[in-house]
């Protein structure tokens, strides 16, 4: 909102015939923008989490996935090194407005709730909420209505859209969060709830990795959600600058194709698991 006054400002002076000032606004203006700083340390610092296909570490240690490939490729394009800042989900936004990383890529979903503090590019993917249920515990299980009982436990990665998708369409359920995504799935192994919601191709890959204790009871998914870039407020350079960039490399089919290499296929999963 600042910034924006500021530019209203400098437009108003323009007019009134005092270009030296209204360029001295113009040059604060950008010298503020992310992408400005960006450009001067020559570095692009990304927060991000750890979700199976999304980020995740291979054997080696080294960090892979969807989201990887994109914050590698952004920057490449920008003439910048990556720099990839782990953070835990639920508190991903707060470490964001402190000034911890330039811009979340973790495959966060755009929600009017979180819009509110951060400001979102344009959708760069979709996904969308499945179930992976325990096949004792969850015996019978065919659809969500079976699973929005009082007496069962859903397993969720806390301050992730799969909290709300539960609560949403099993409002009855017991929640049980977790912060970190393996241990949630680990439960589920365990026998100690009936299942898990999370974000698709995670619940898929669990039921076929583990397919005497695990199943799918949906033949899909039960929510779509566009994921975007979240940048901090009122910097509207950037926030452009990653709408072109995005549009660009939709249009060369670069996204779609590493979309079906890290959603379609598993031929990743020998240099992960």
């Amino acid at each position: 909102m600042k910034k924006t006054v500021m530019l209203v400002f400098a437009l108003i002076i323009l007019l009134s015939g005092f270009p030296a000032m209204a360029g001295k606004l113009q040059n604060q203006l950008i010298a503020e923008s992310t992408i400005d700083q960006v450009m001067q340390r020559g570095v692009l610092r990304v927060g991000m989490d750890t979700f199976l296909p999304w980020a995740m570490k291979d054997k080696k240690g080294e960090l892979v996935g969807f989201e990887i490939d994109v914050a590698r490729r952004l920057a490449a394009d920008m003439g910048v090194k990556v720099e990839f800042v782990p953070t835990k989900w639920a508190g991903i936004i707060p470490a964001l407005l402190t000034g911890k990383f330039d811009v979340i890529i973790g495959g966060m979903g755009i929600q009017p709730k979180r819009a509110l503090k951060v400001n979102f590019s344009i959708p760069y993917d979709y996904s969308g909420m499945a179930i992976v249920a325990h096949r004792e515990k969850a015996a019978g299980f065919t659809n969500l209505e079976d699973f929005n009982k009082p007496e069962v436990e859903i397993a969720c990665k806390l301050g992730t859209t799969a909290i709300a998708a539960a609560r949403k369409y099993m409002p009855q359920a017991k929640l049980r969060l977790f912060d970190d995504e393996a241990q949630a799935y680990q439960e589920l192994r365990n026998g100690n709830v009936h299942a898990v919601v999370g974000s698709s191709p995670r619940p898929n890959y669990e039921a076929i990795r583990y397919p005497d204790t695990m199943f799918l009871p949906l033949s899909s998914n039960f929510t779509r959600e566009p994921i975007g870039f979240a940048v901090r407020k009122g910097d509207f350079d950037t926030l452009t600058f990653f709408n072109n960039w995005i549009t660009i490399v939709s249009h060369e089919g670069w996204l779609e194709e590493r979309h079906n290499y890290w959603f379609g296929t598993r031929e990743w999963a020998v240099d992960v698991e």
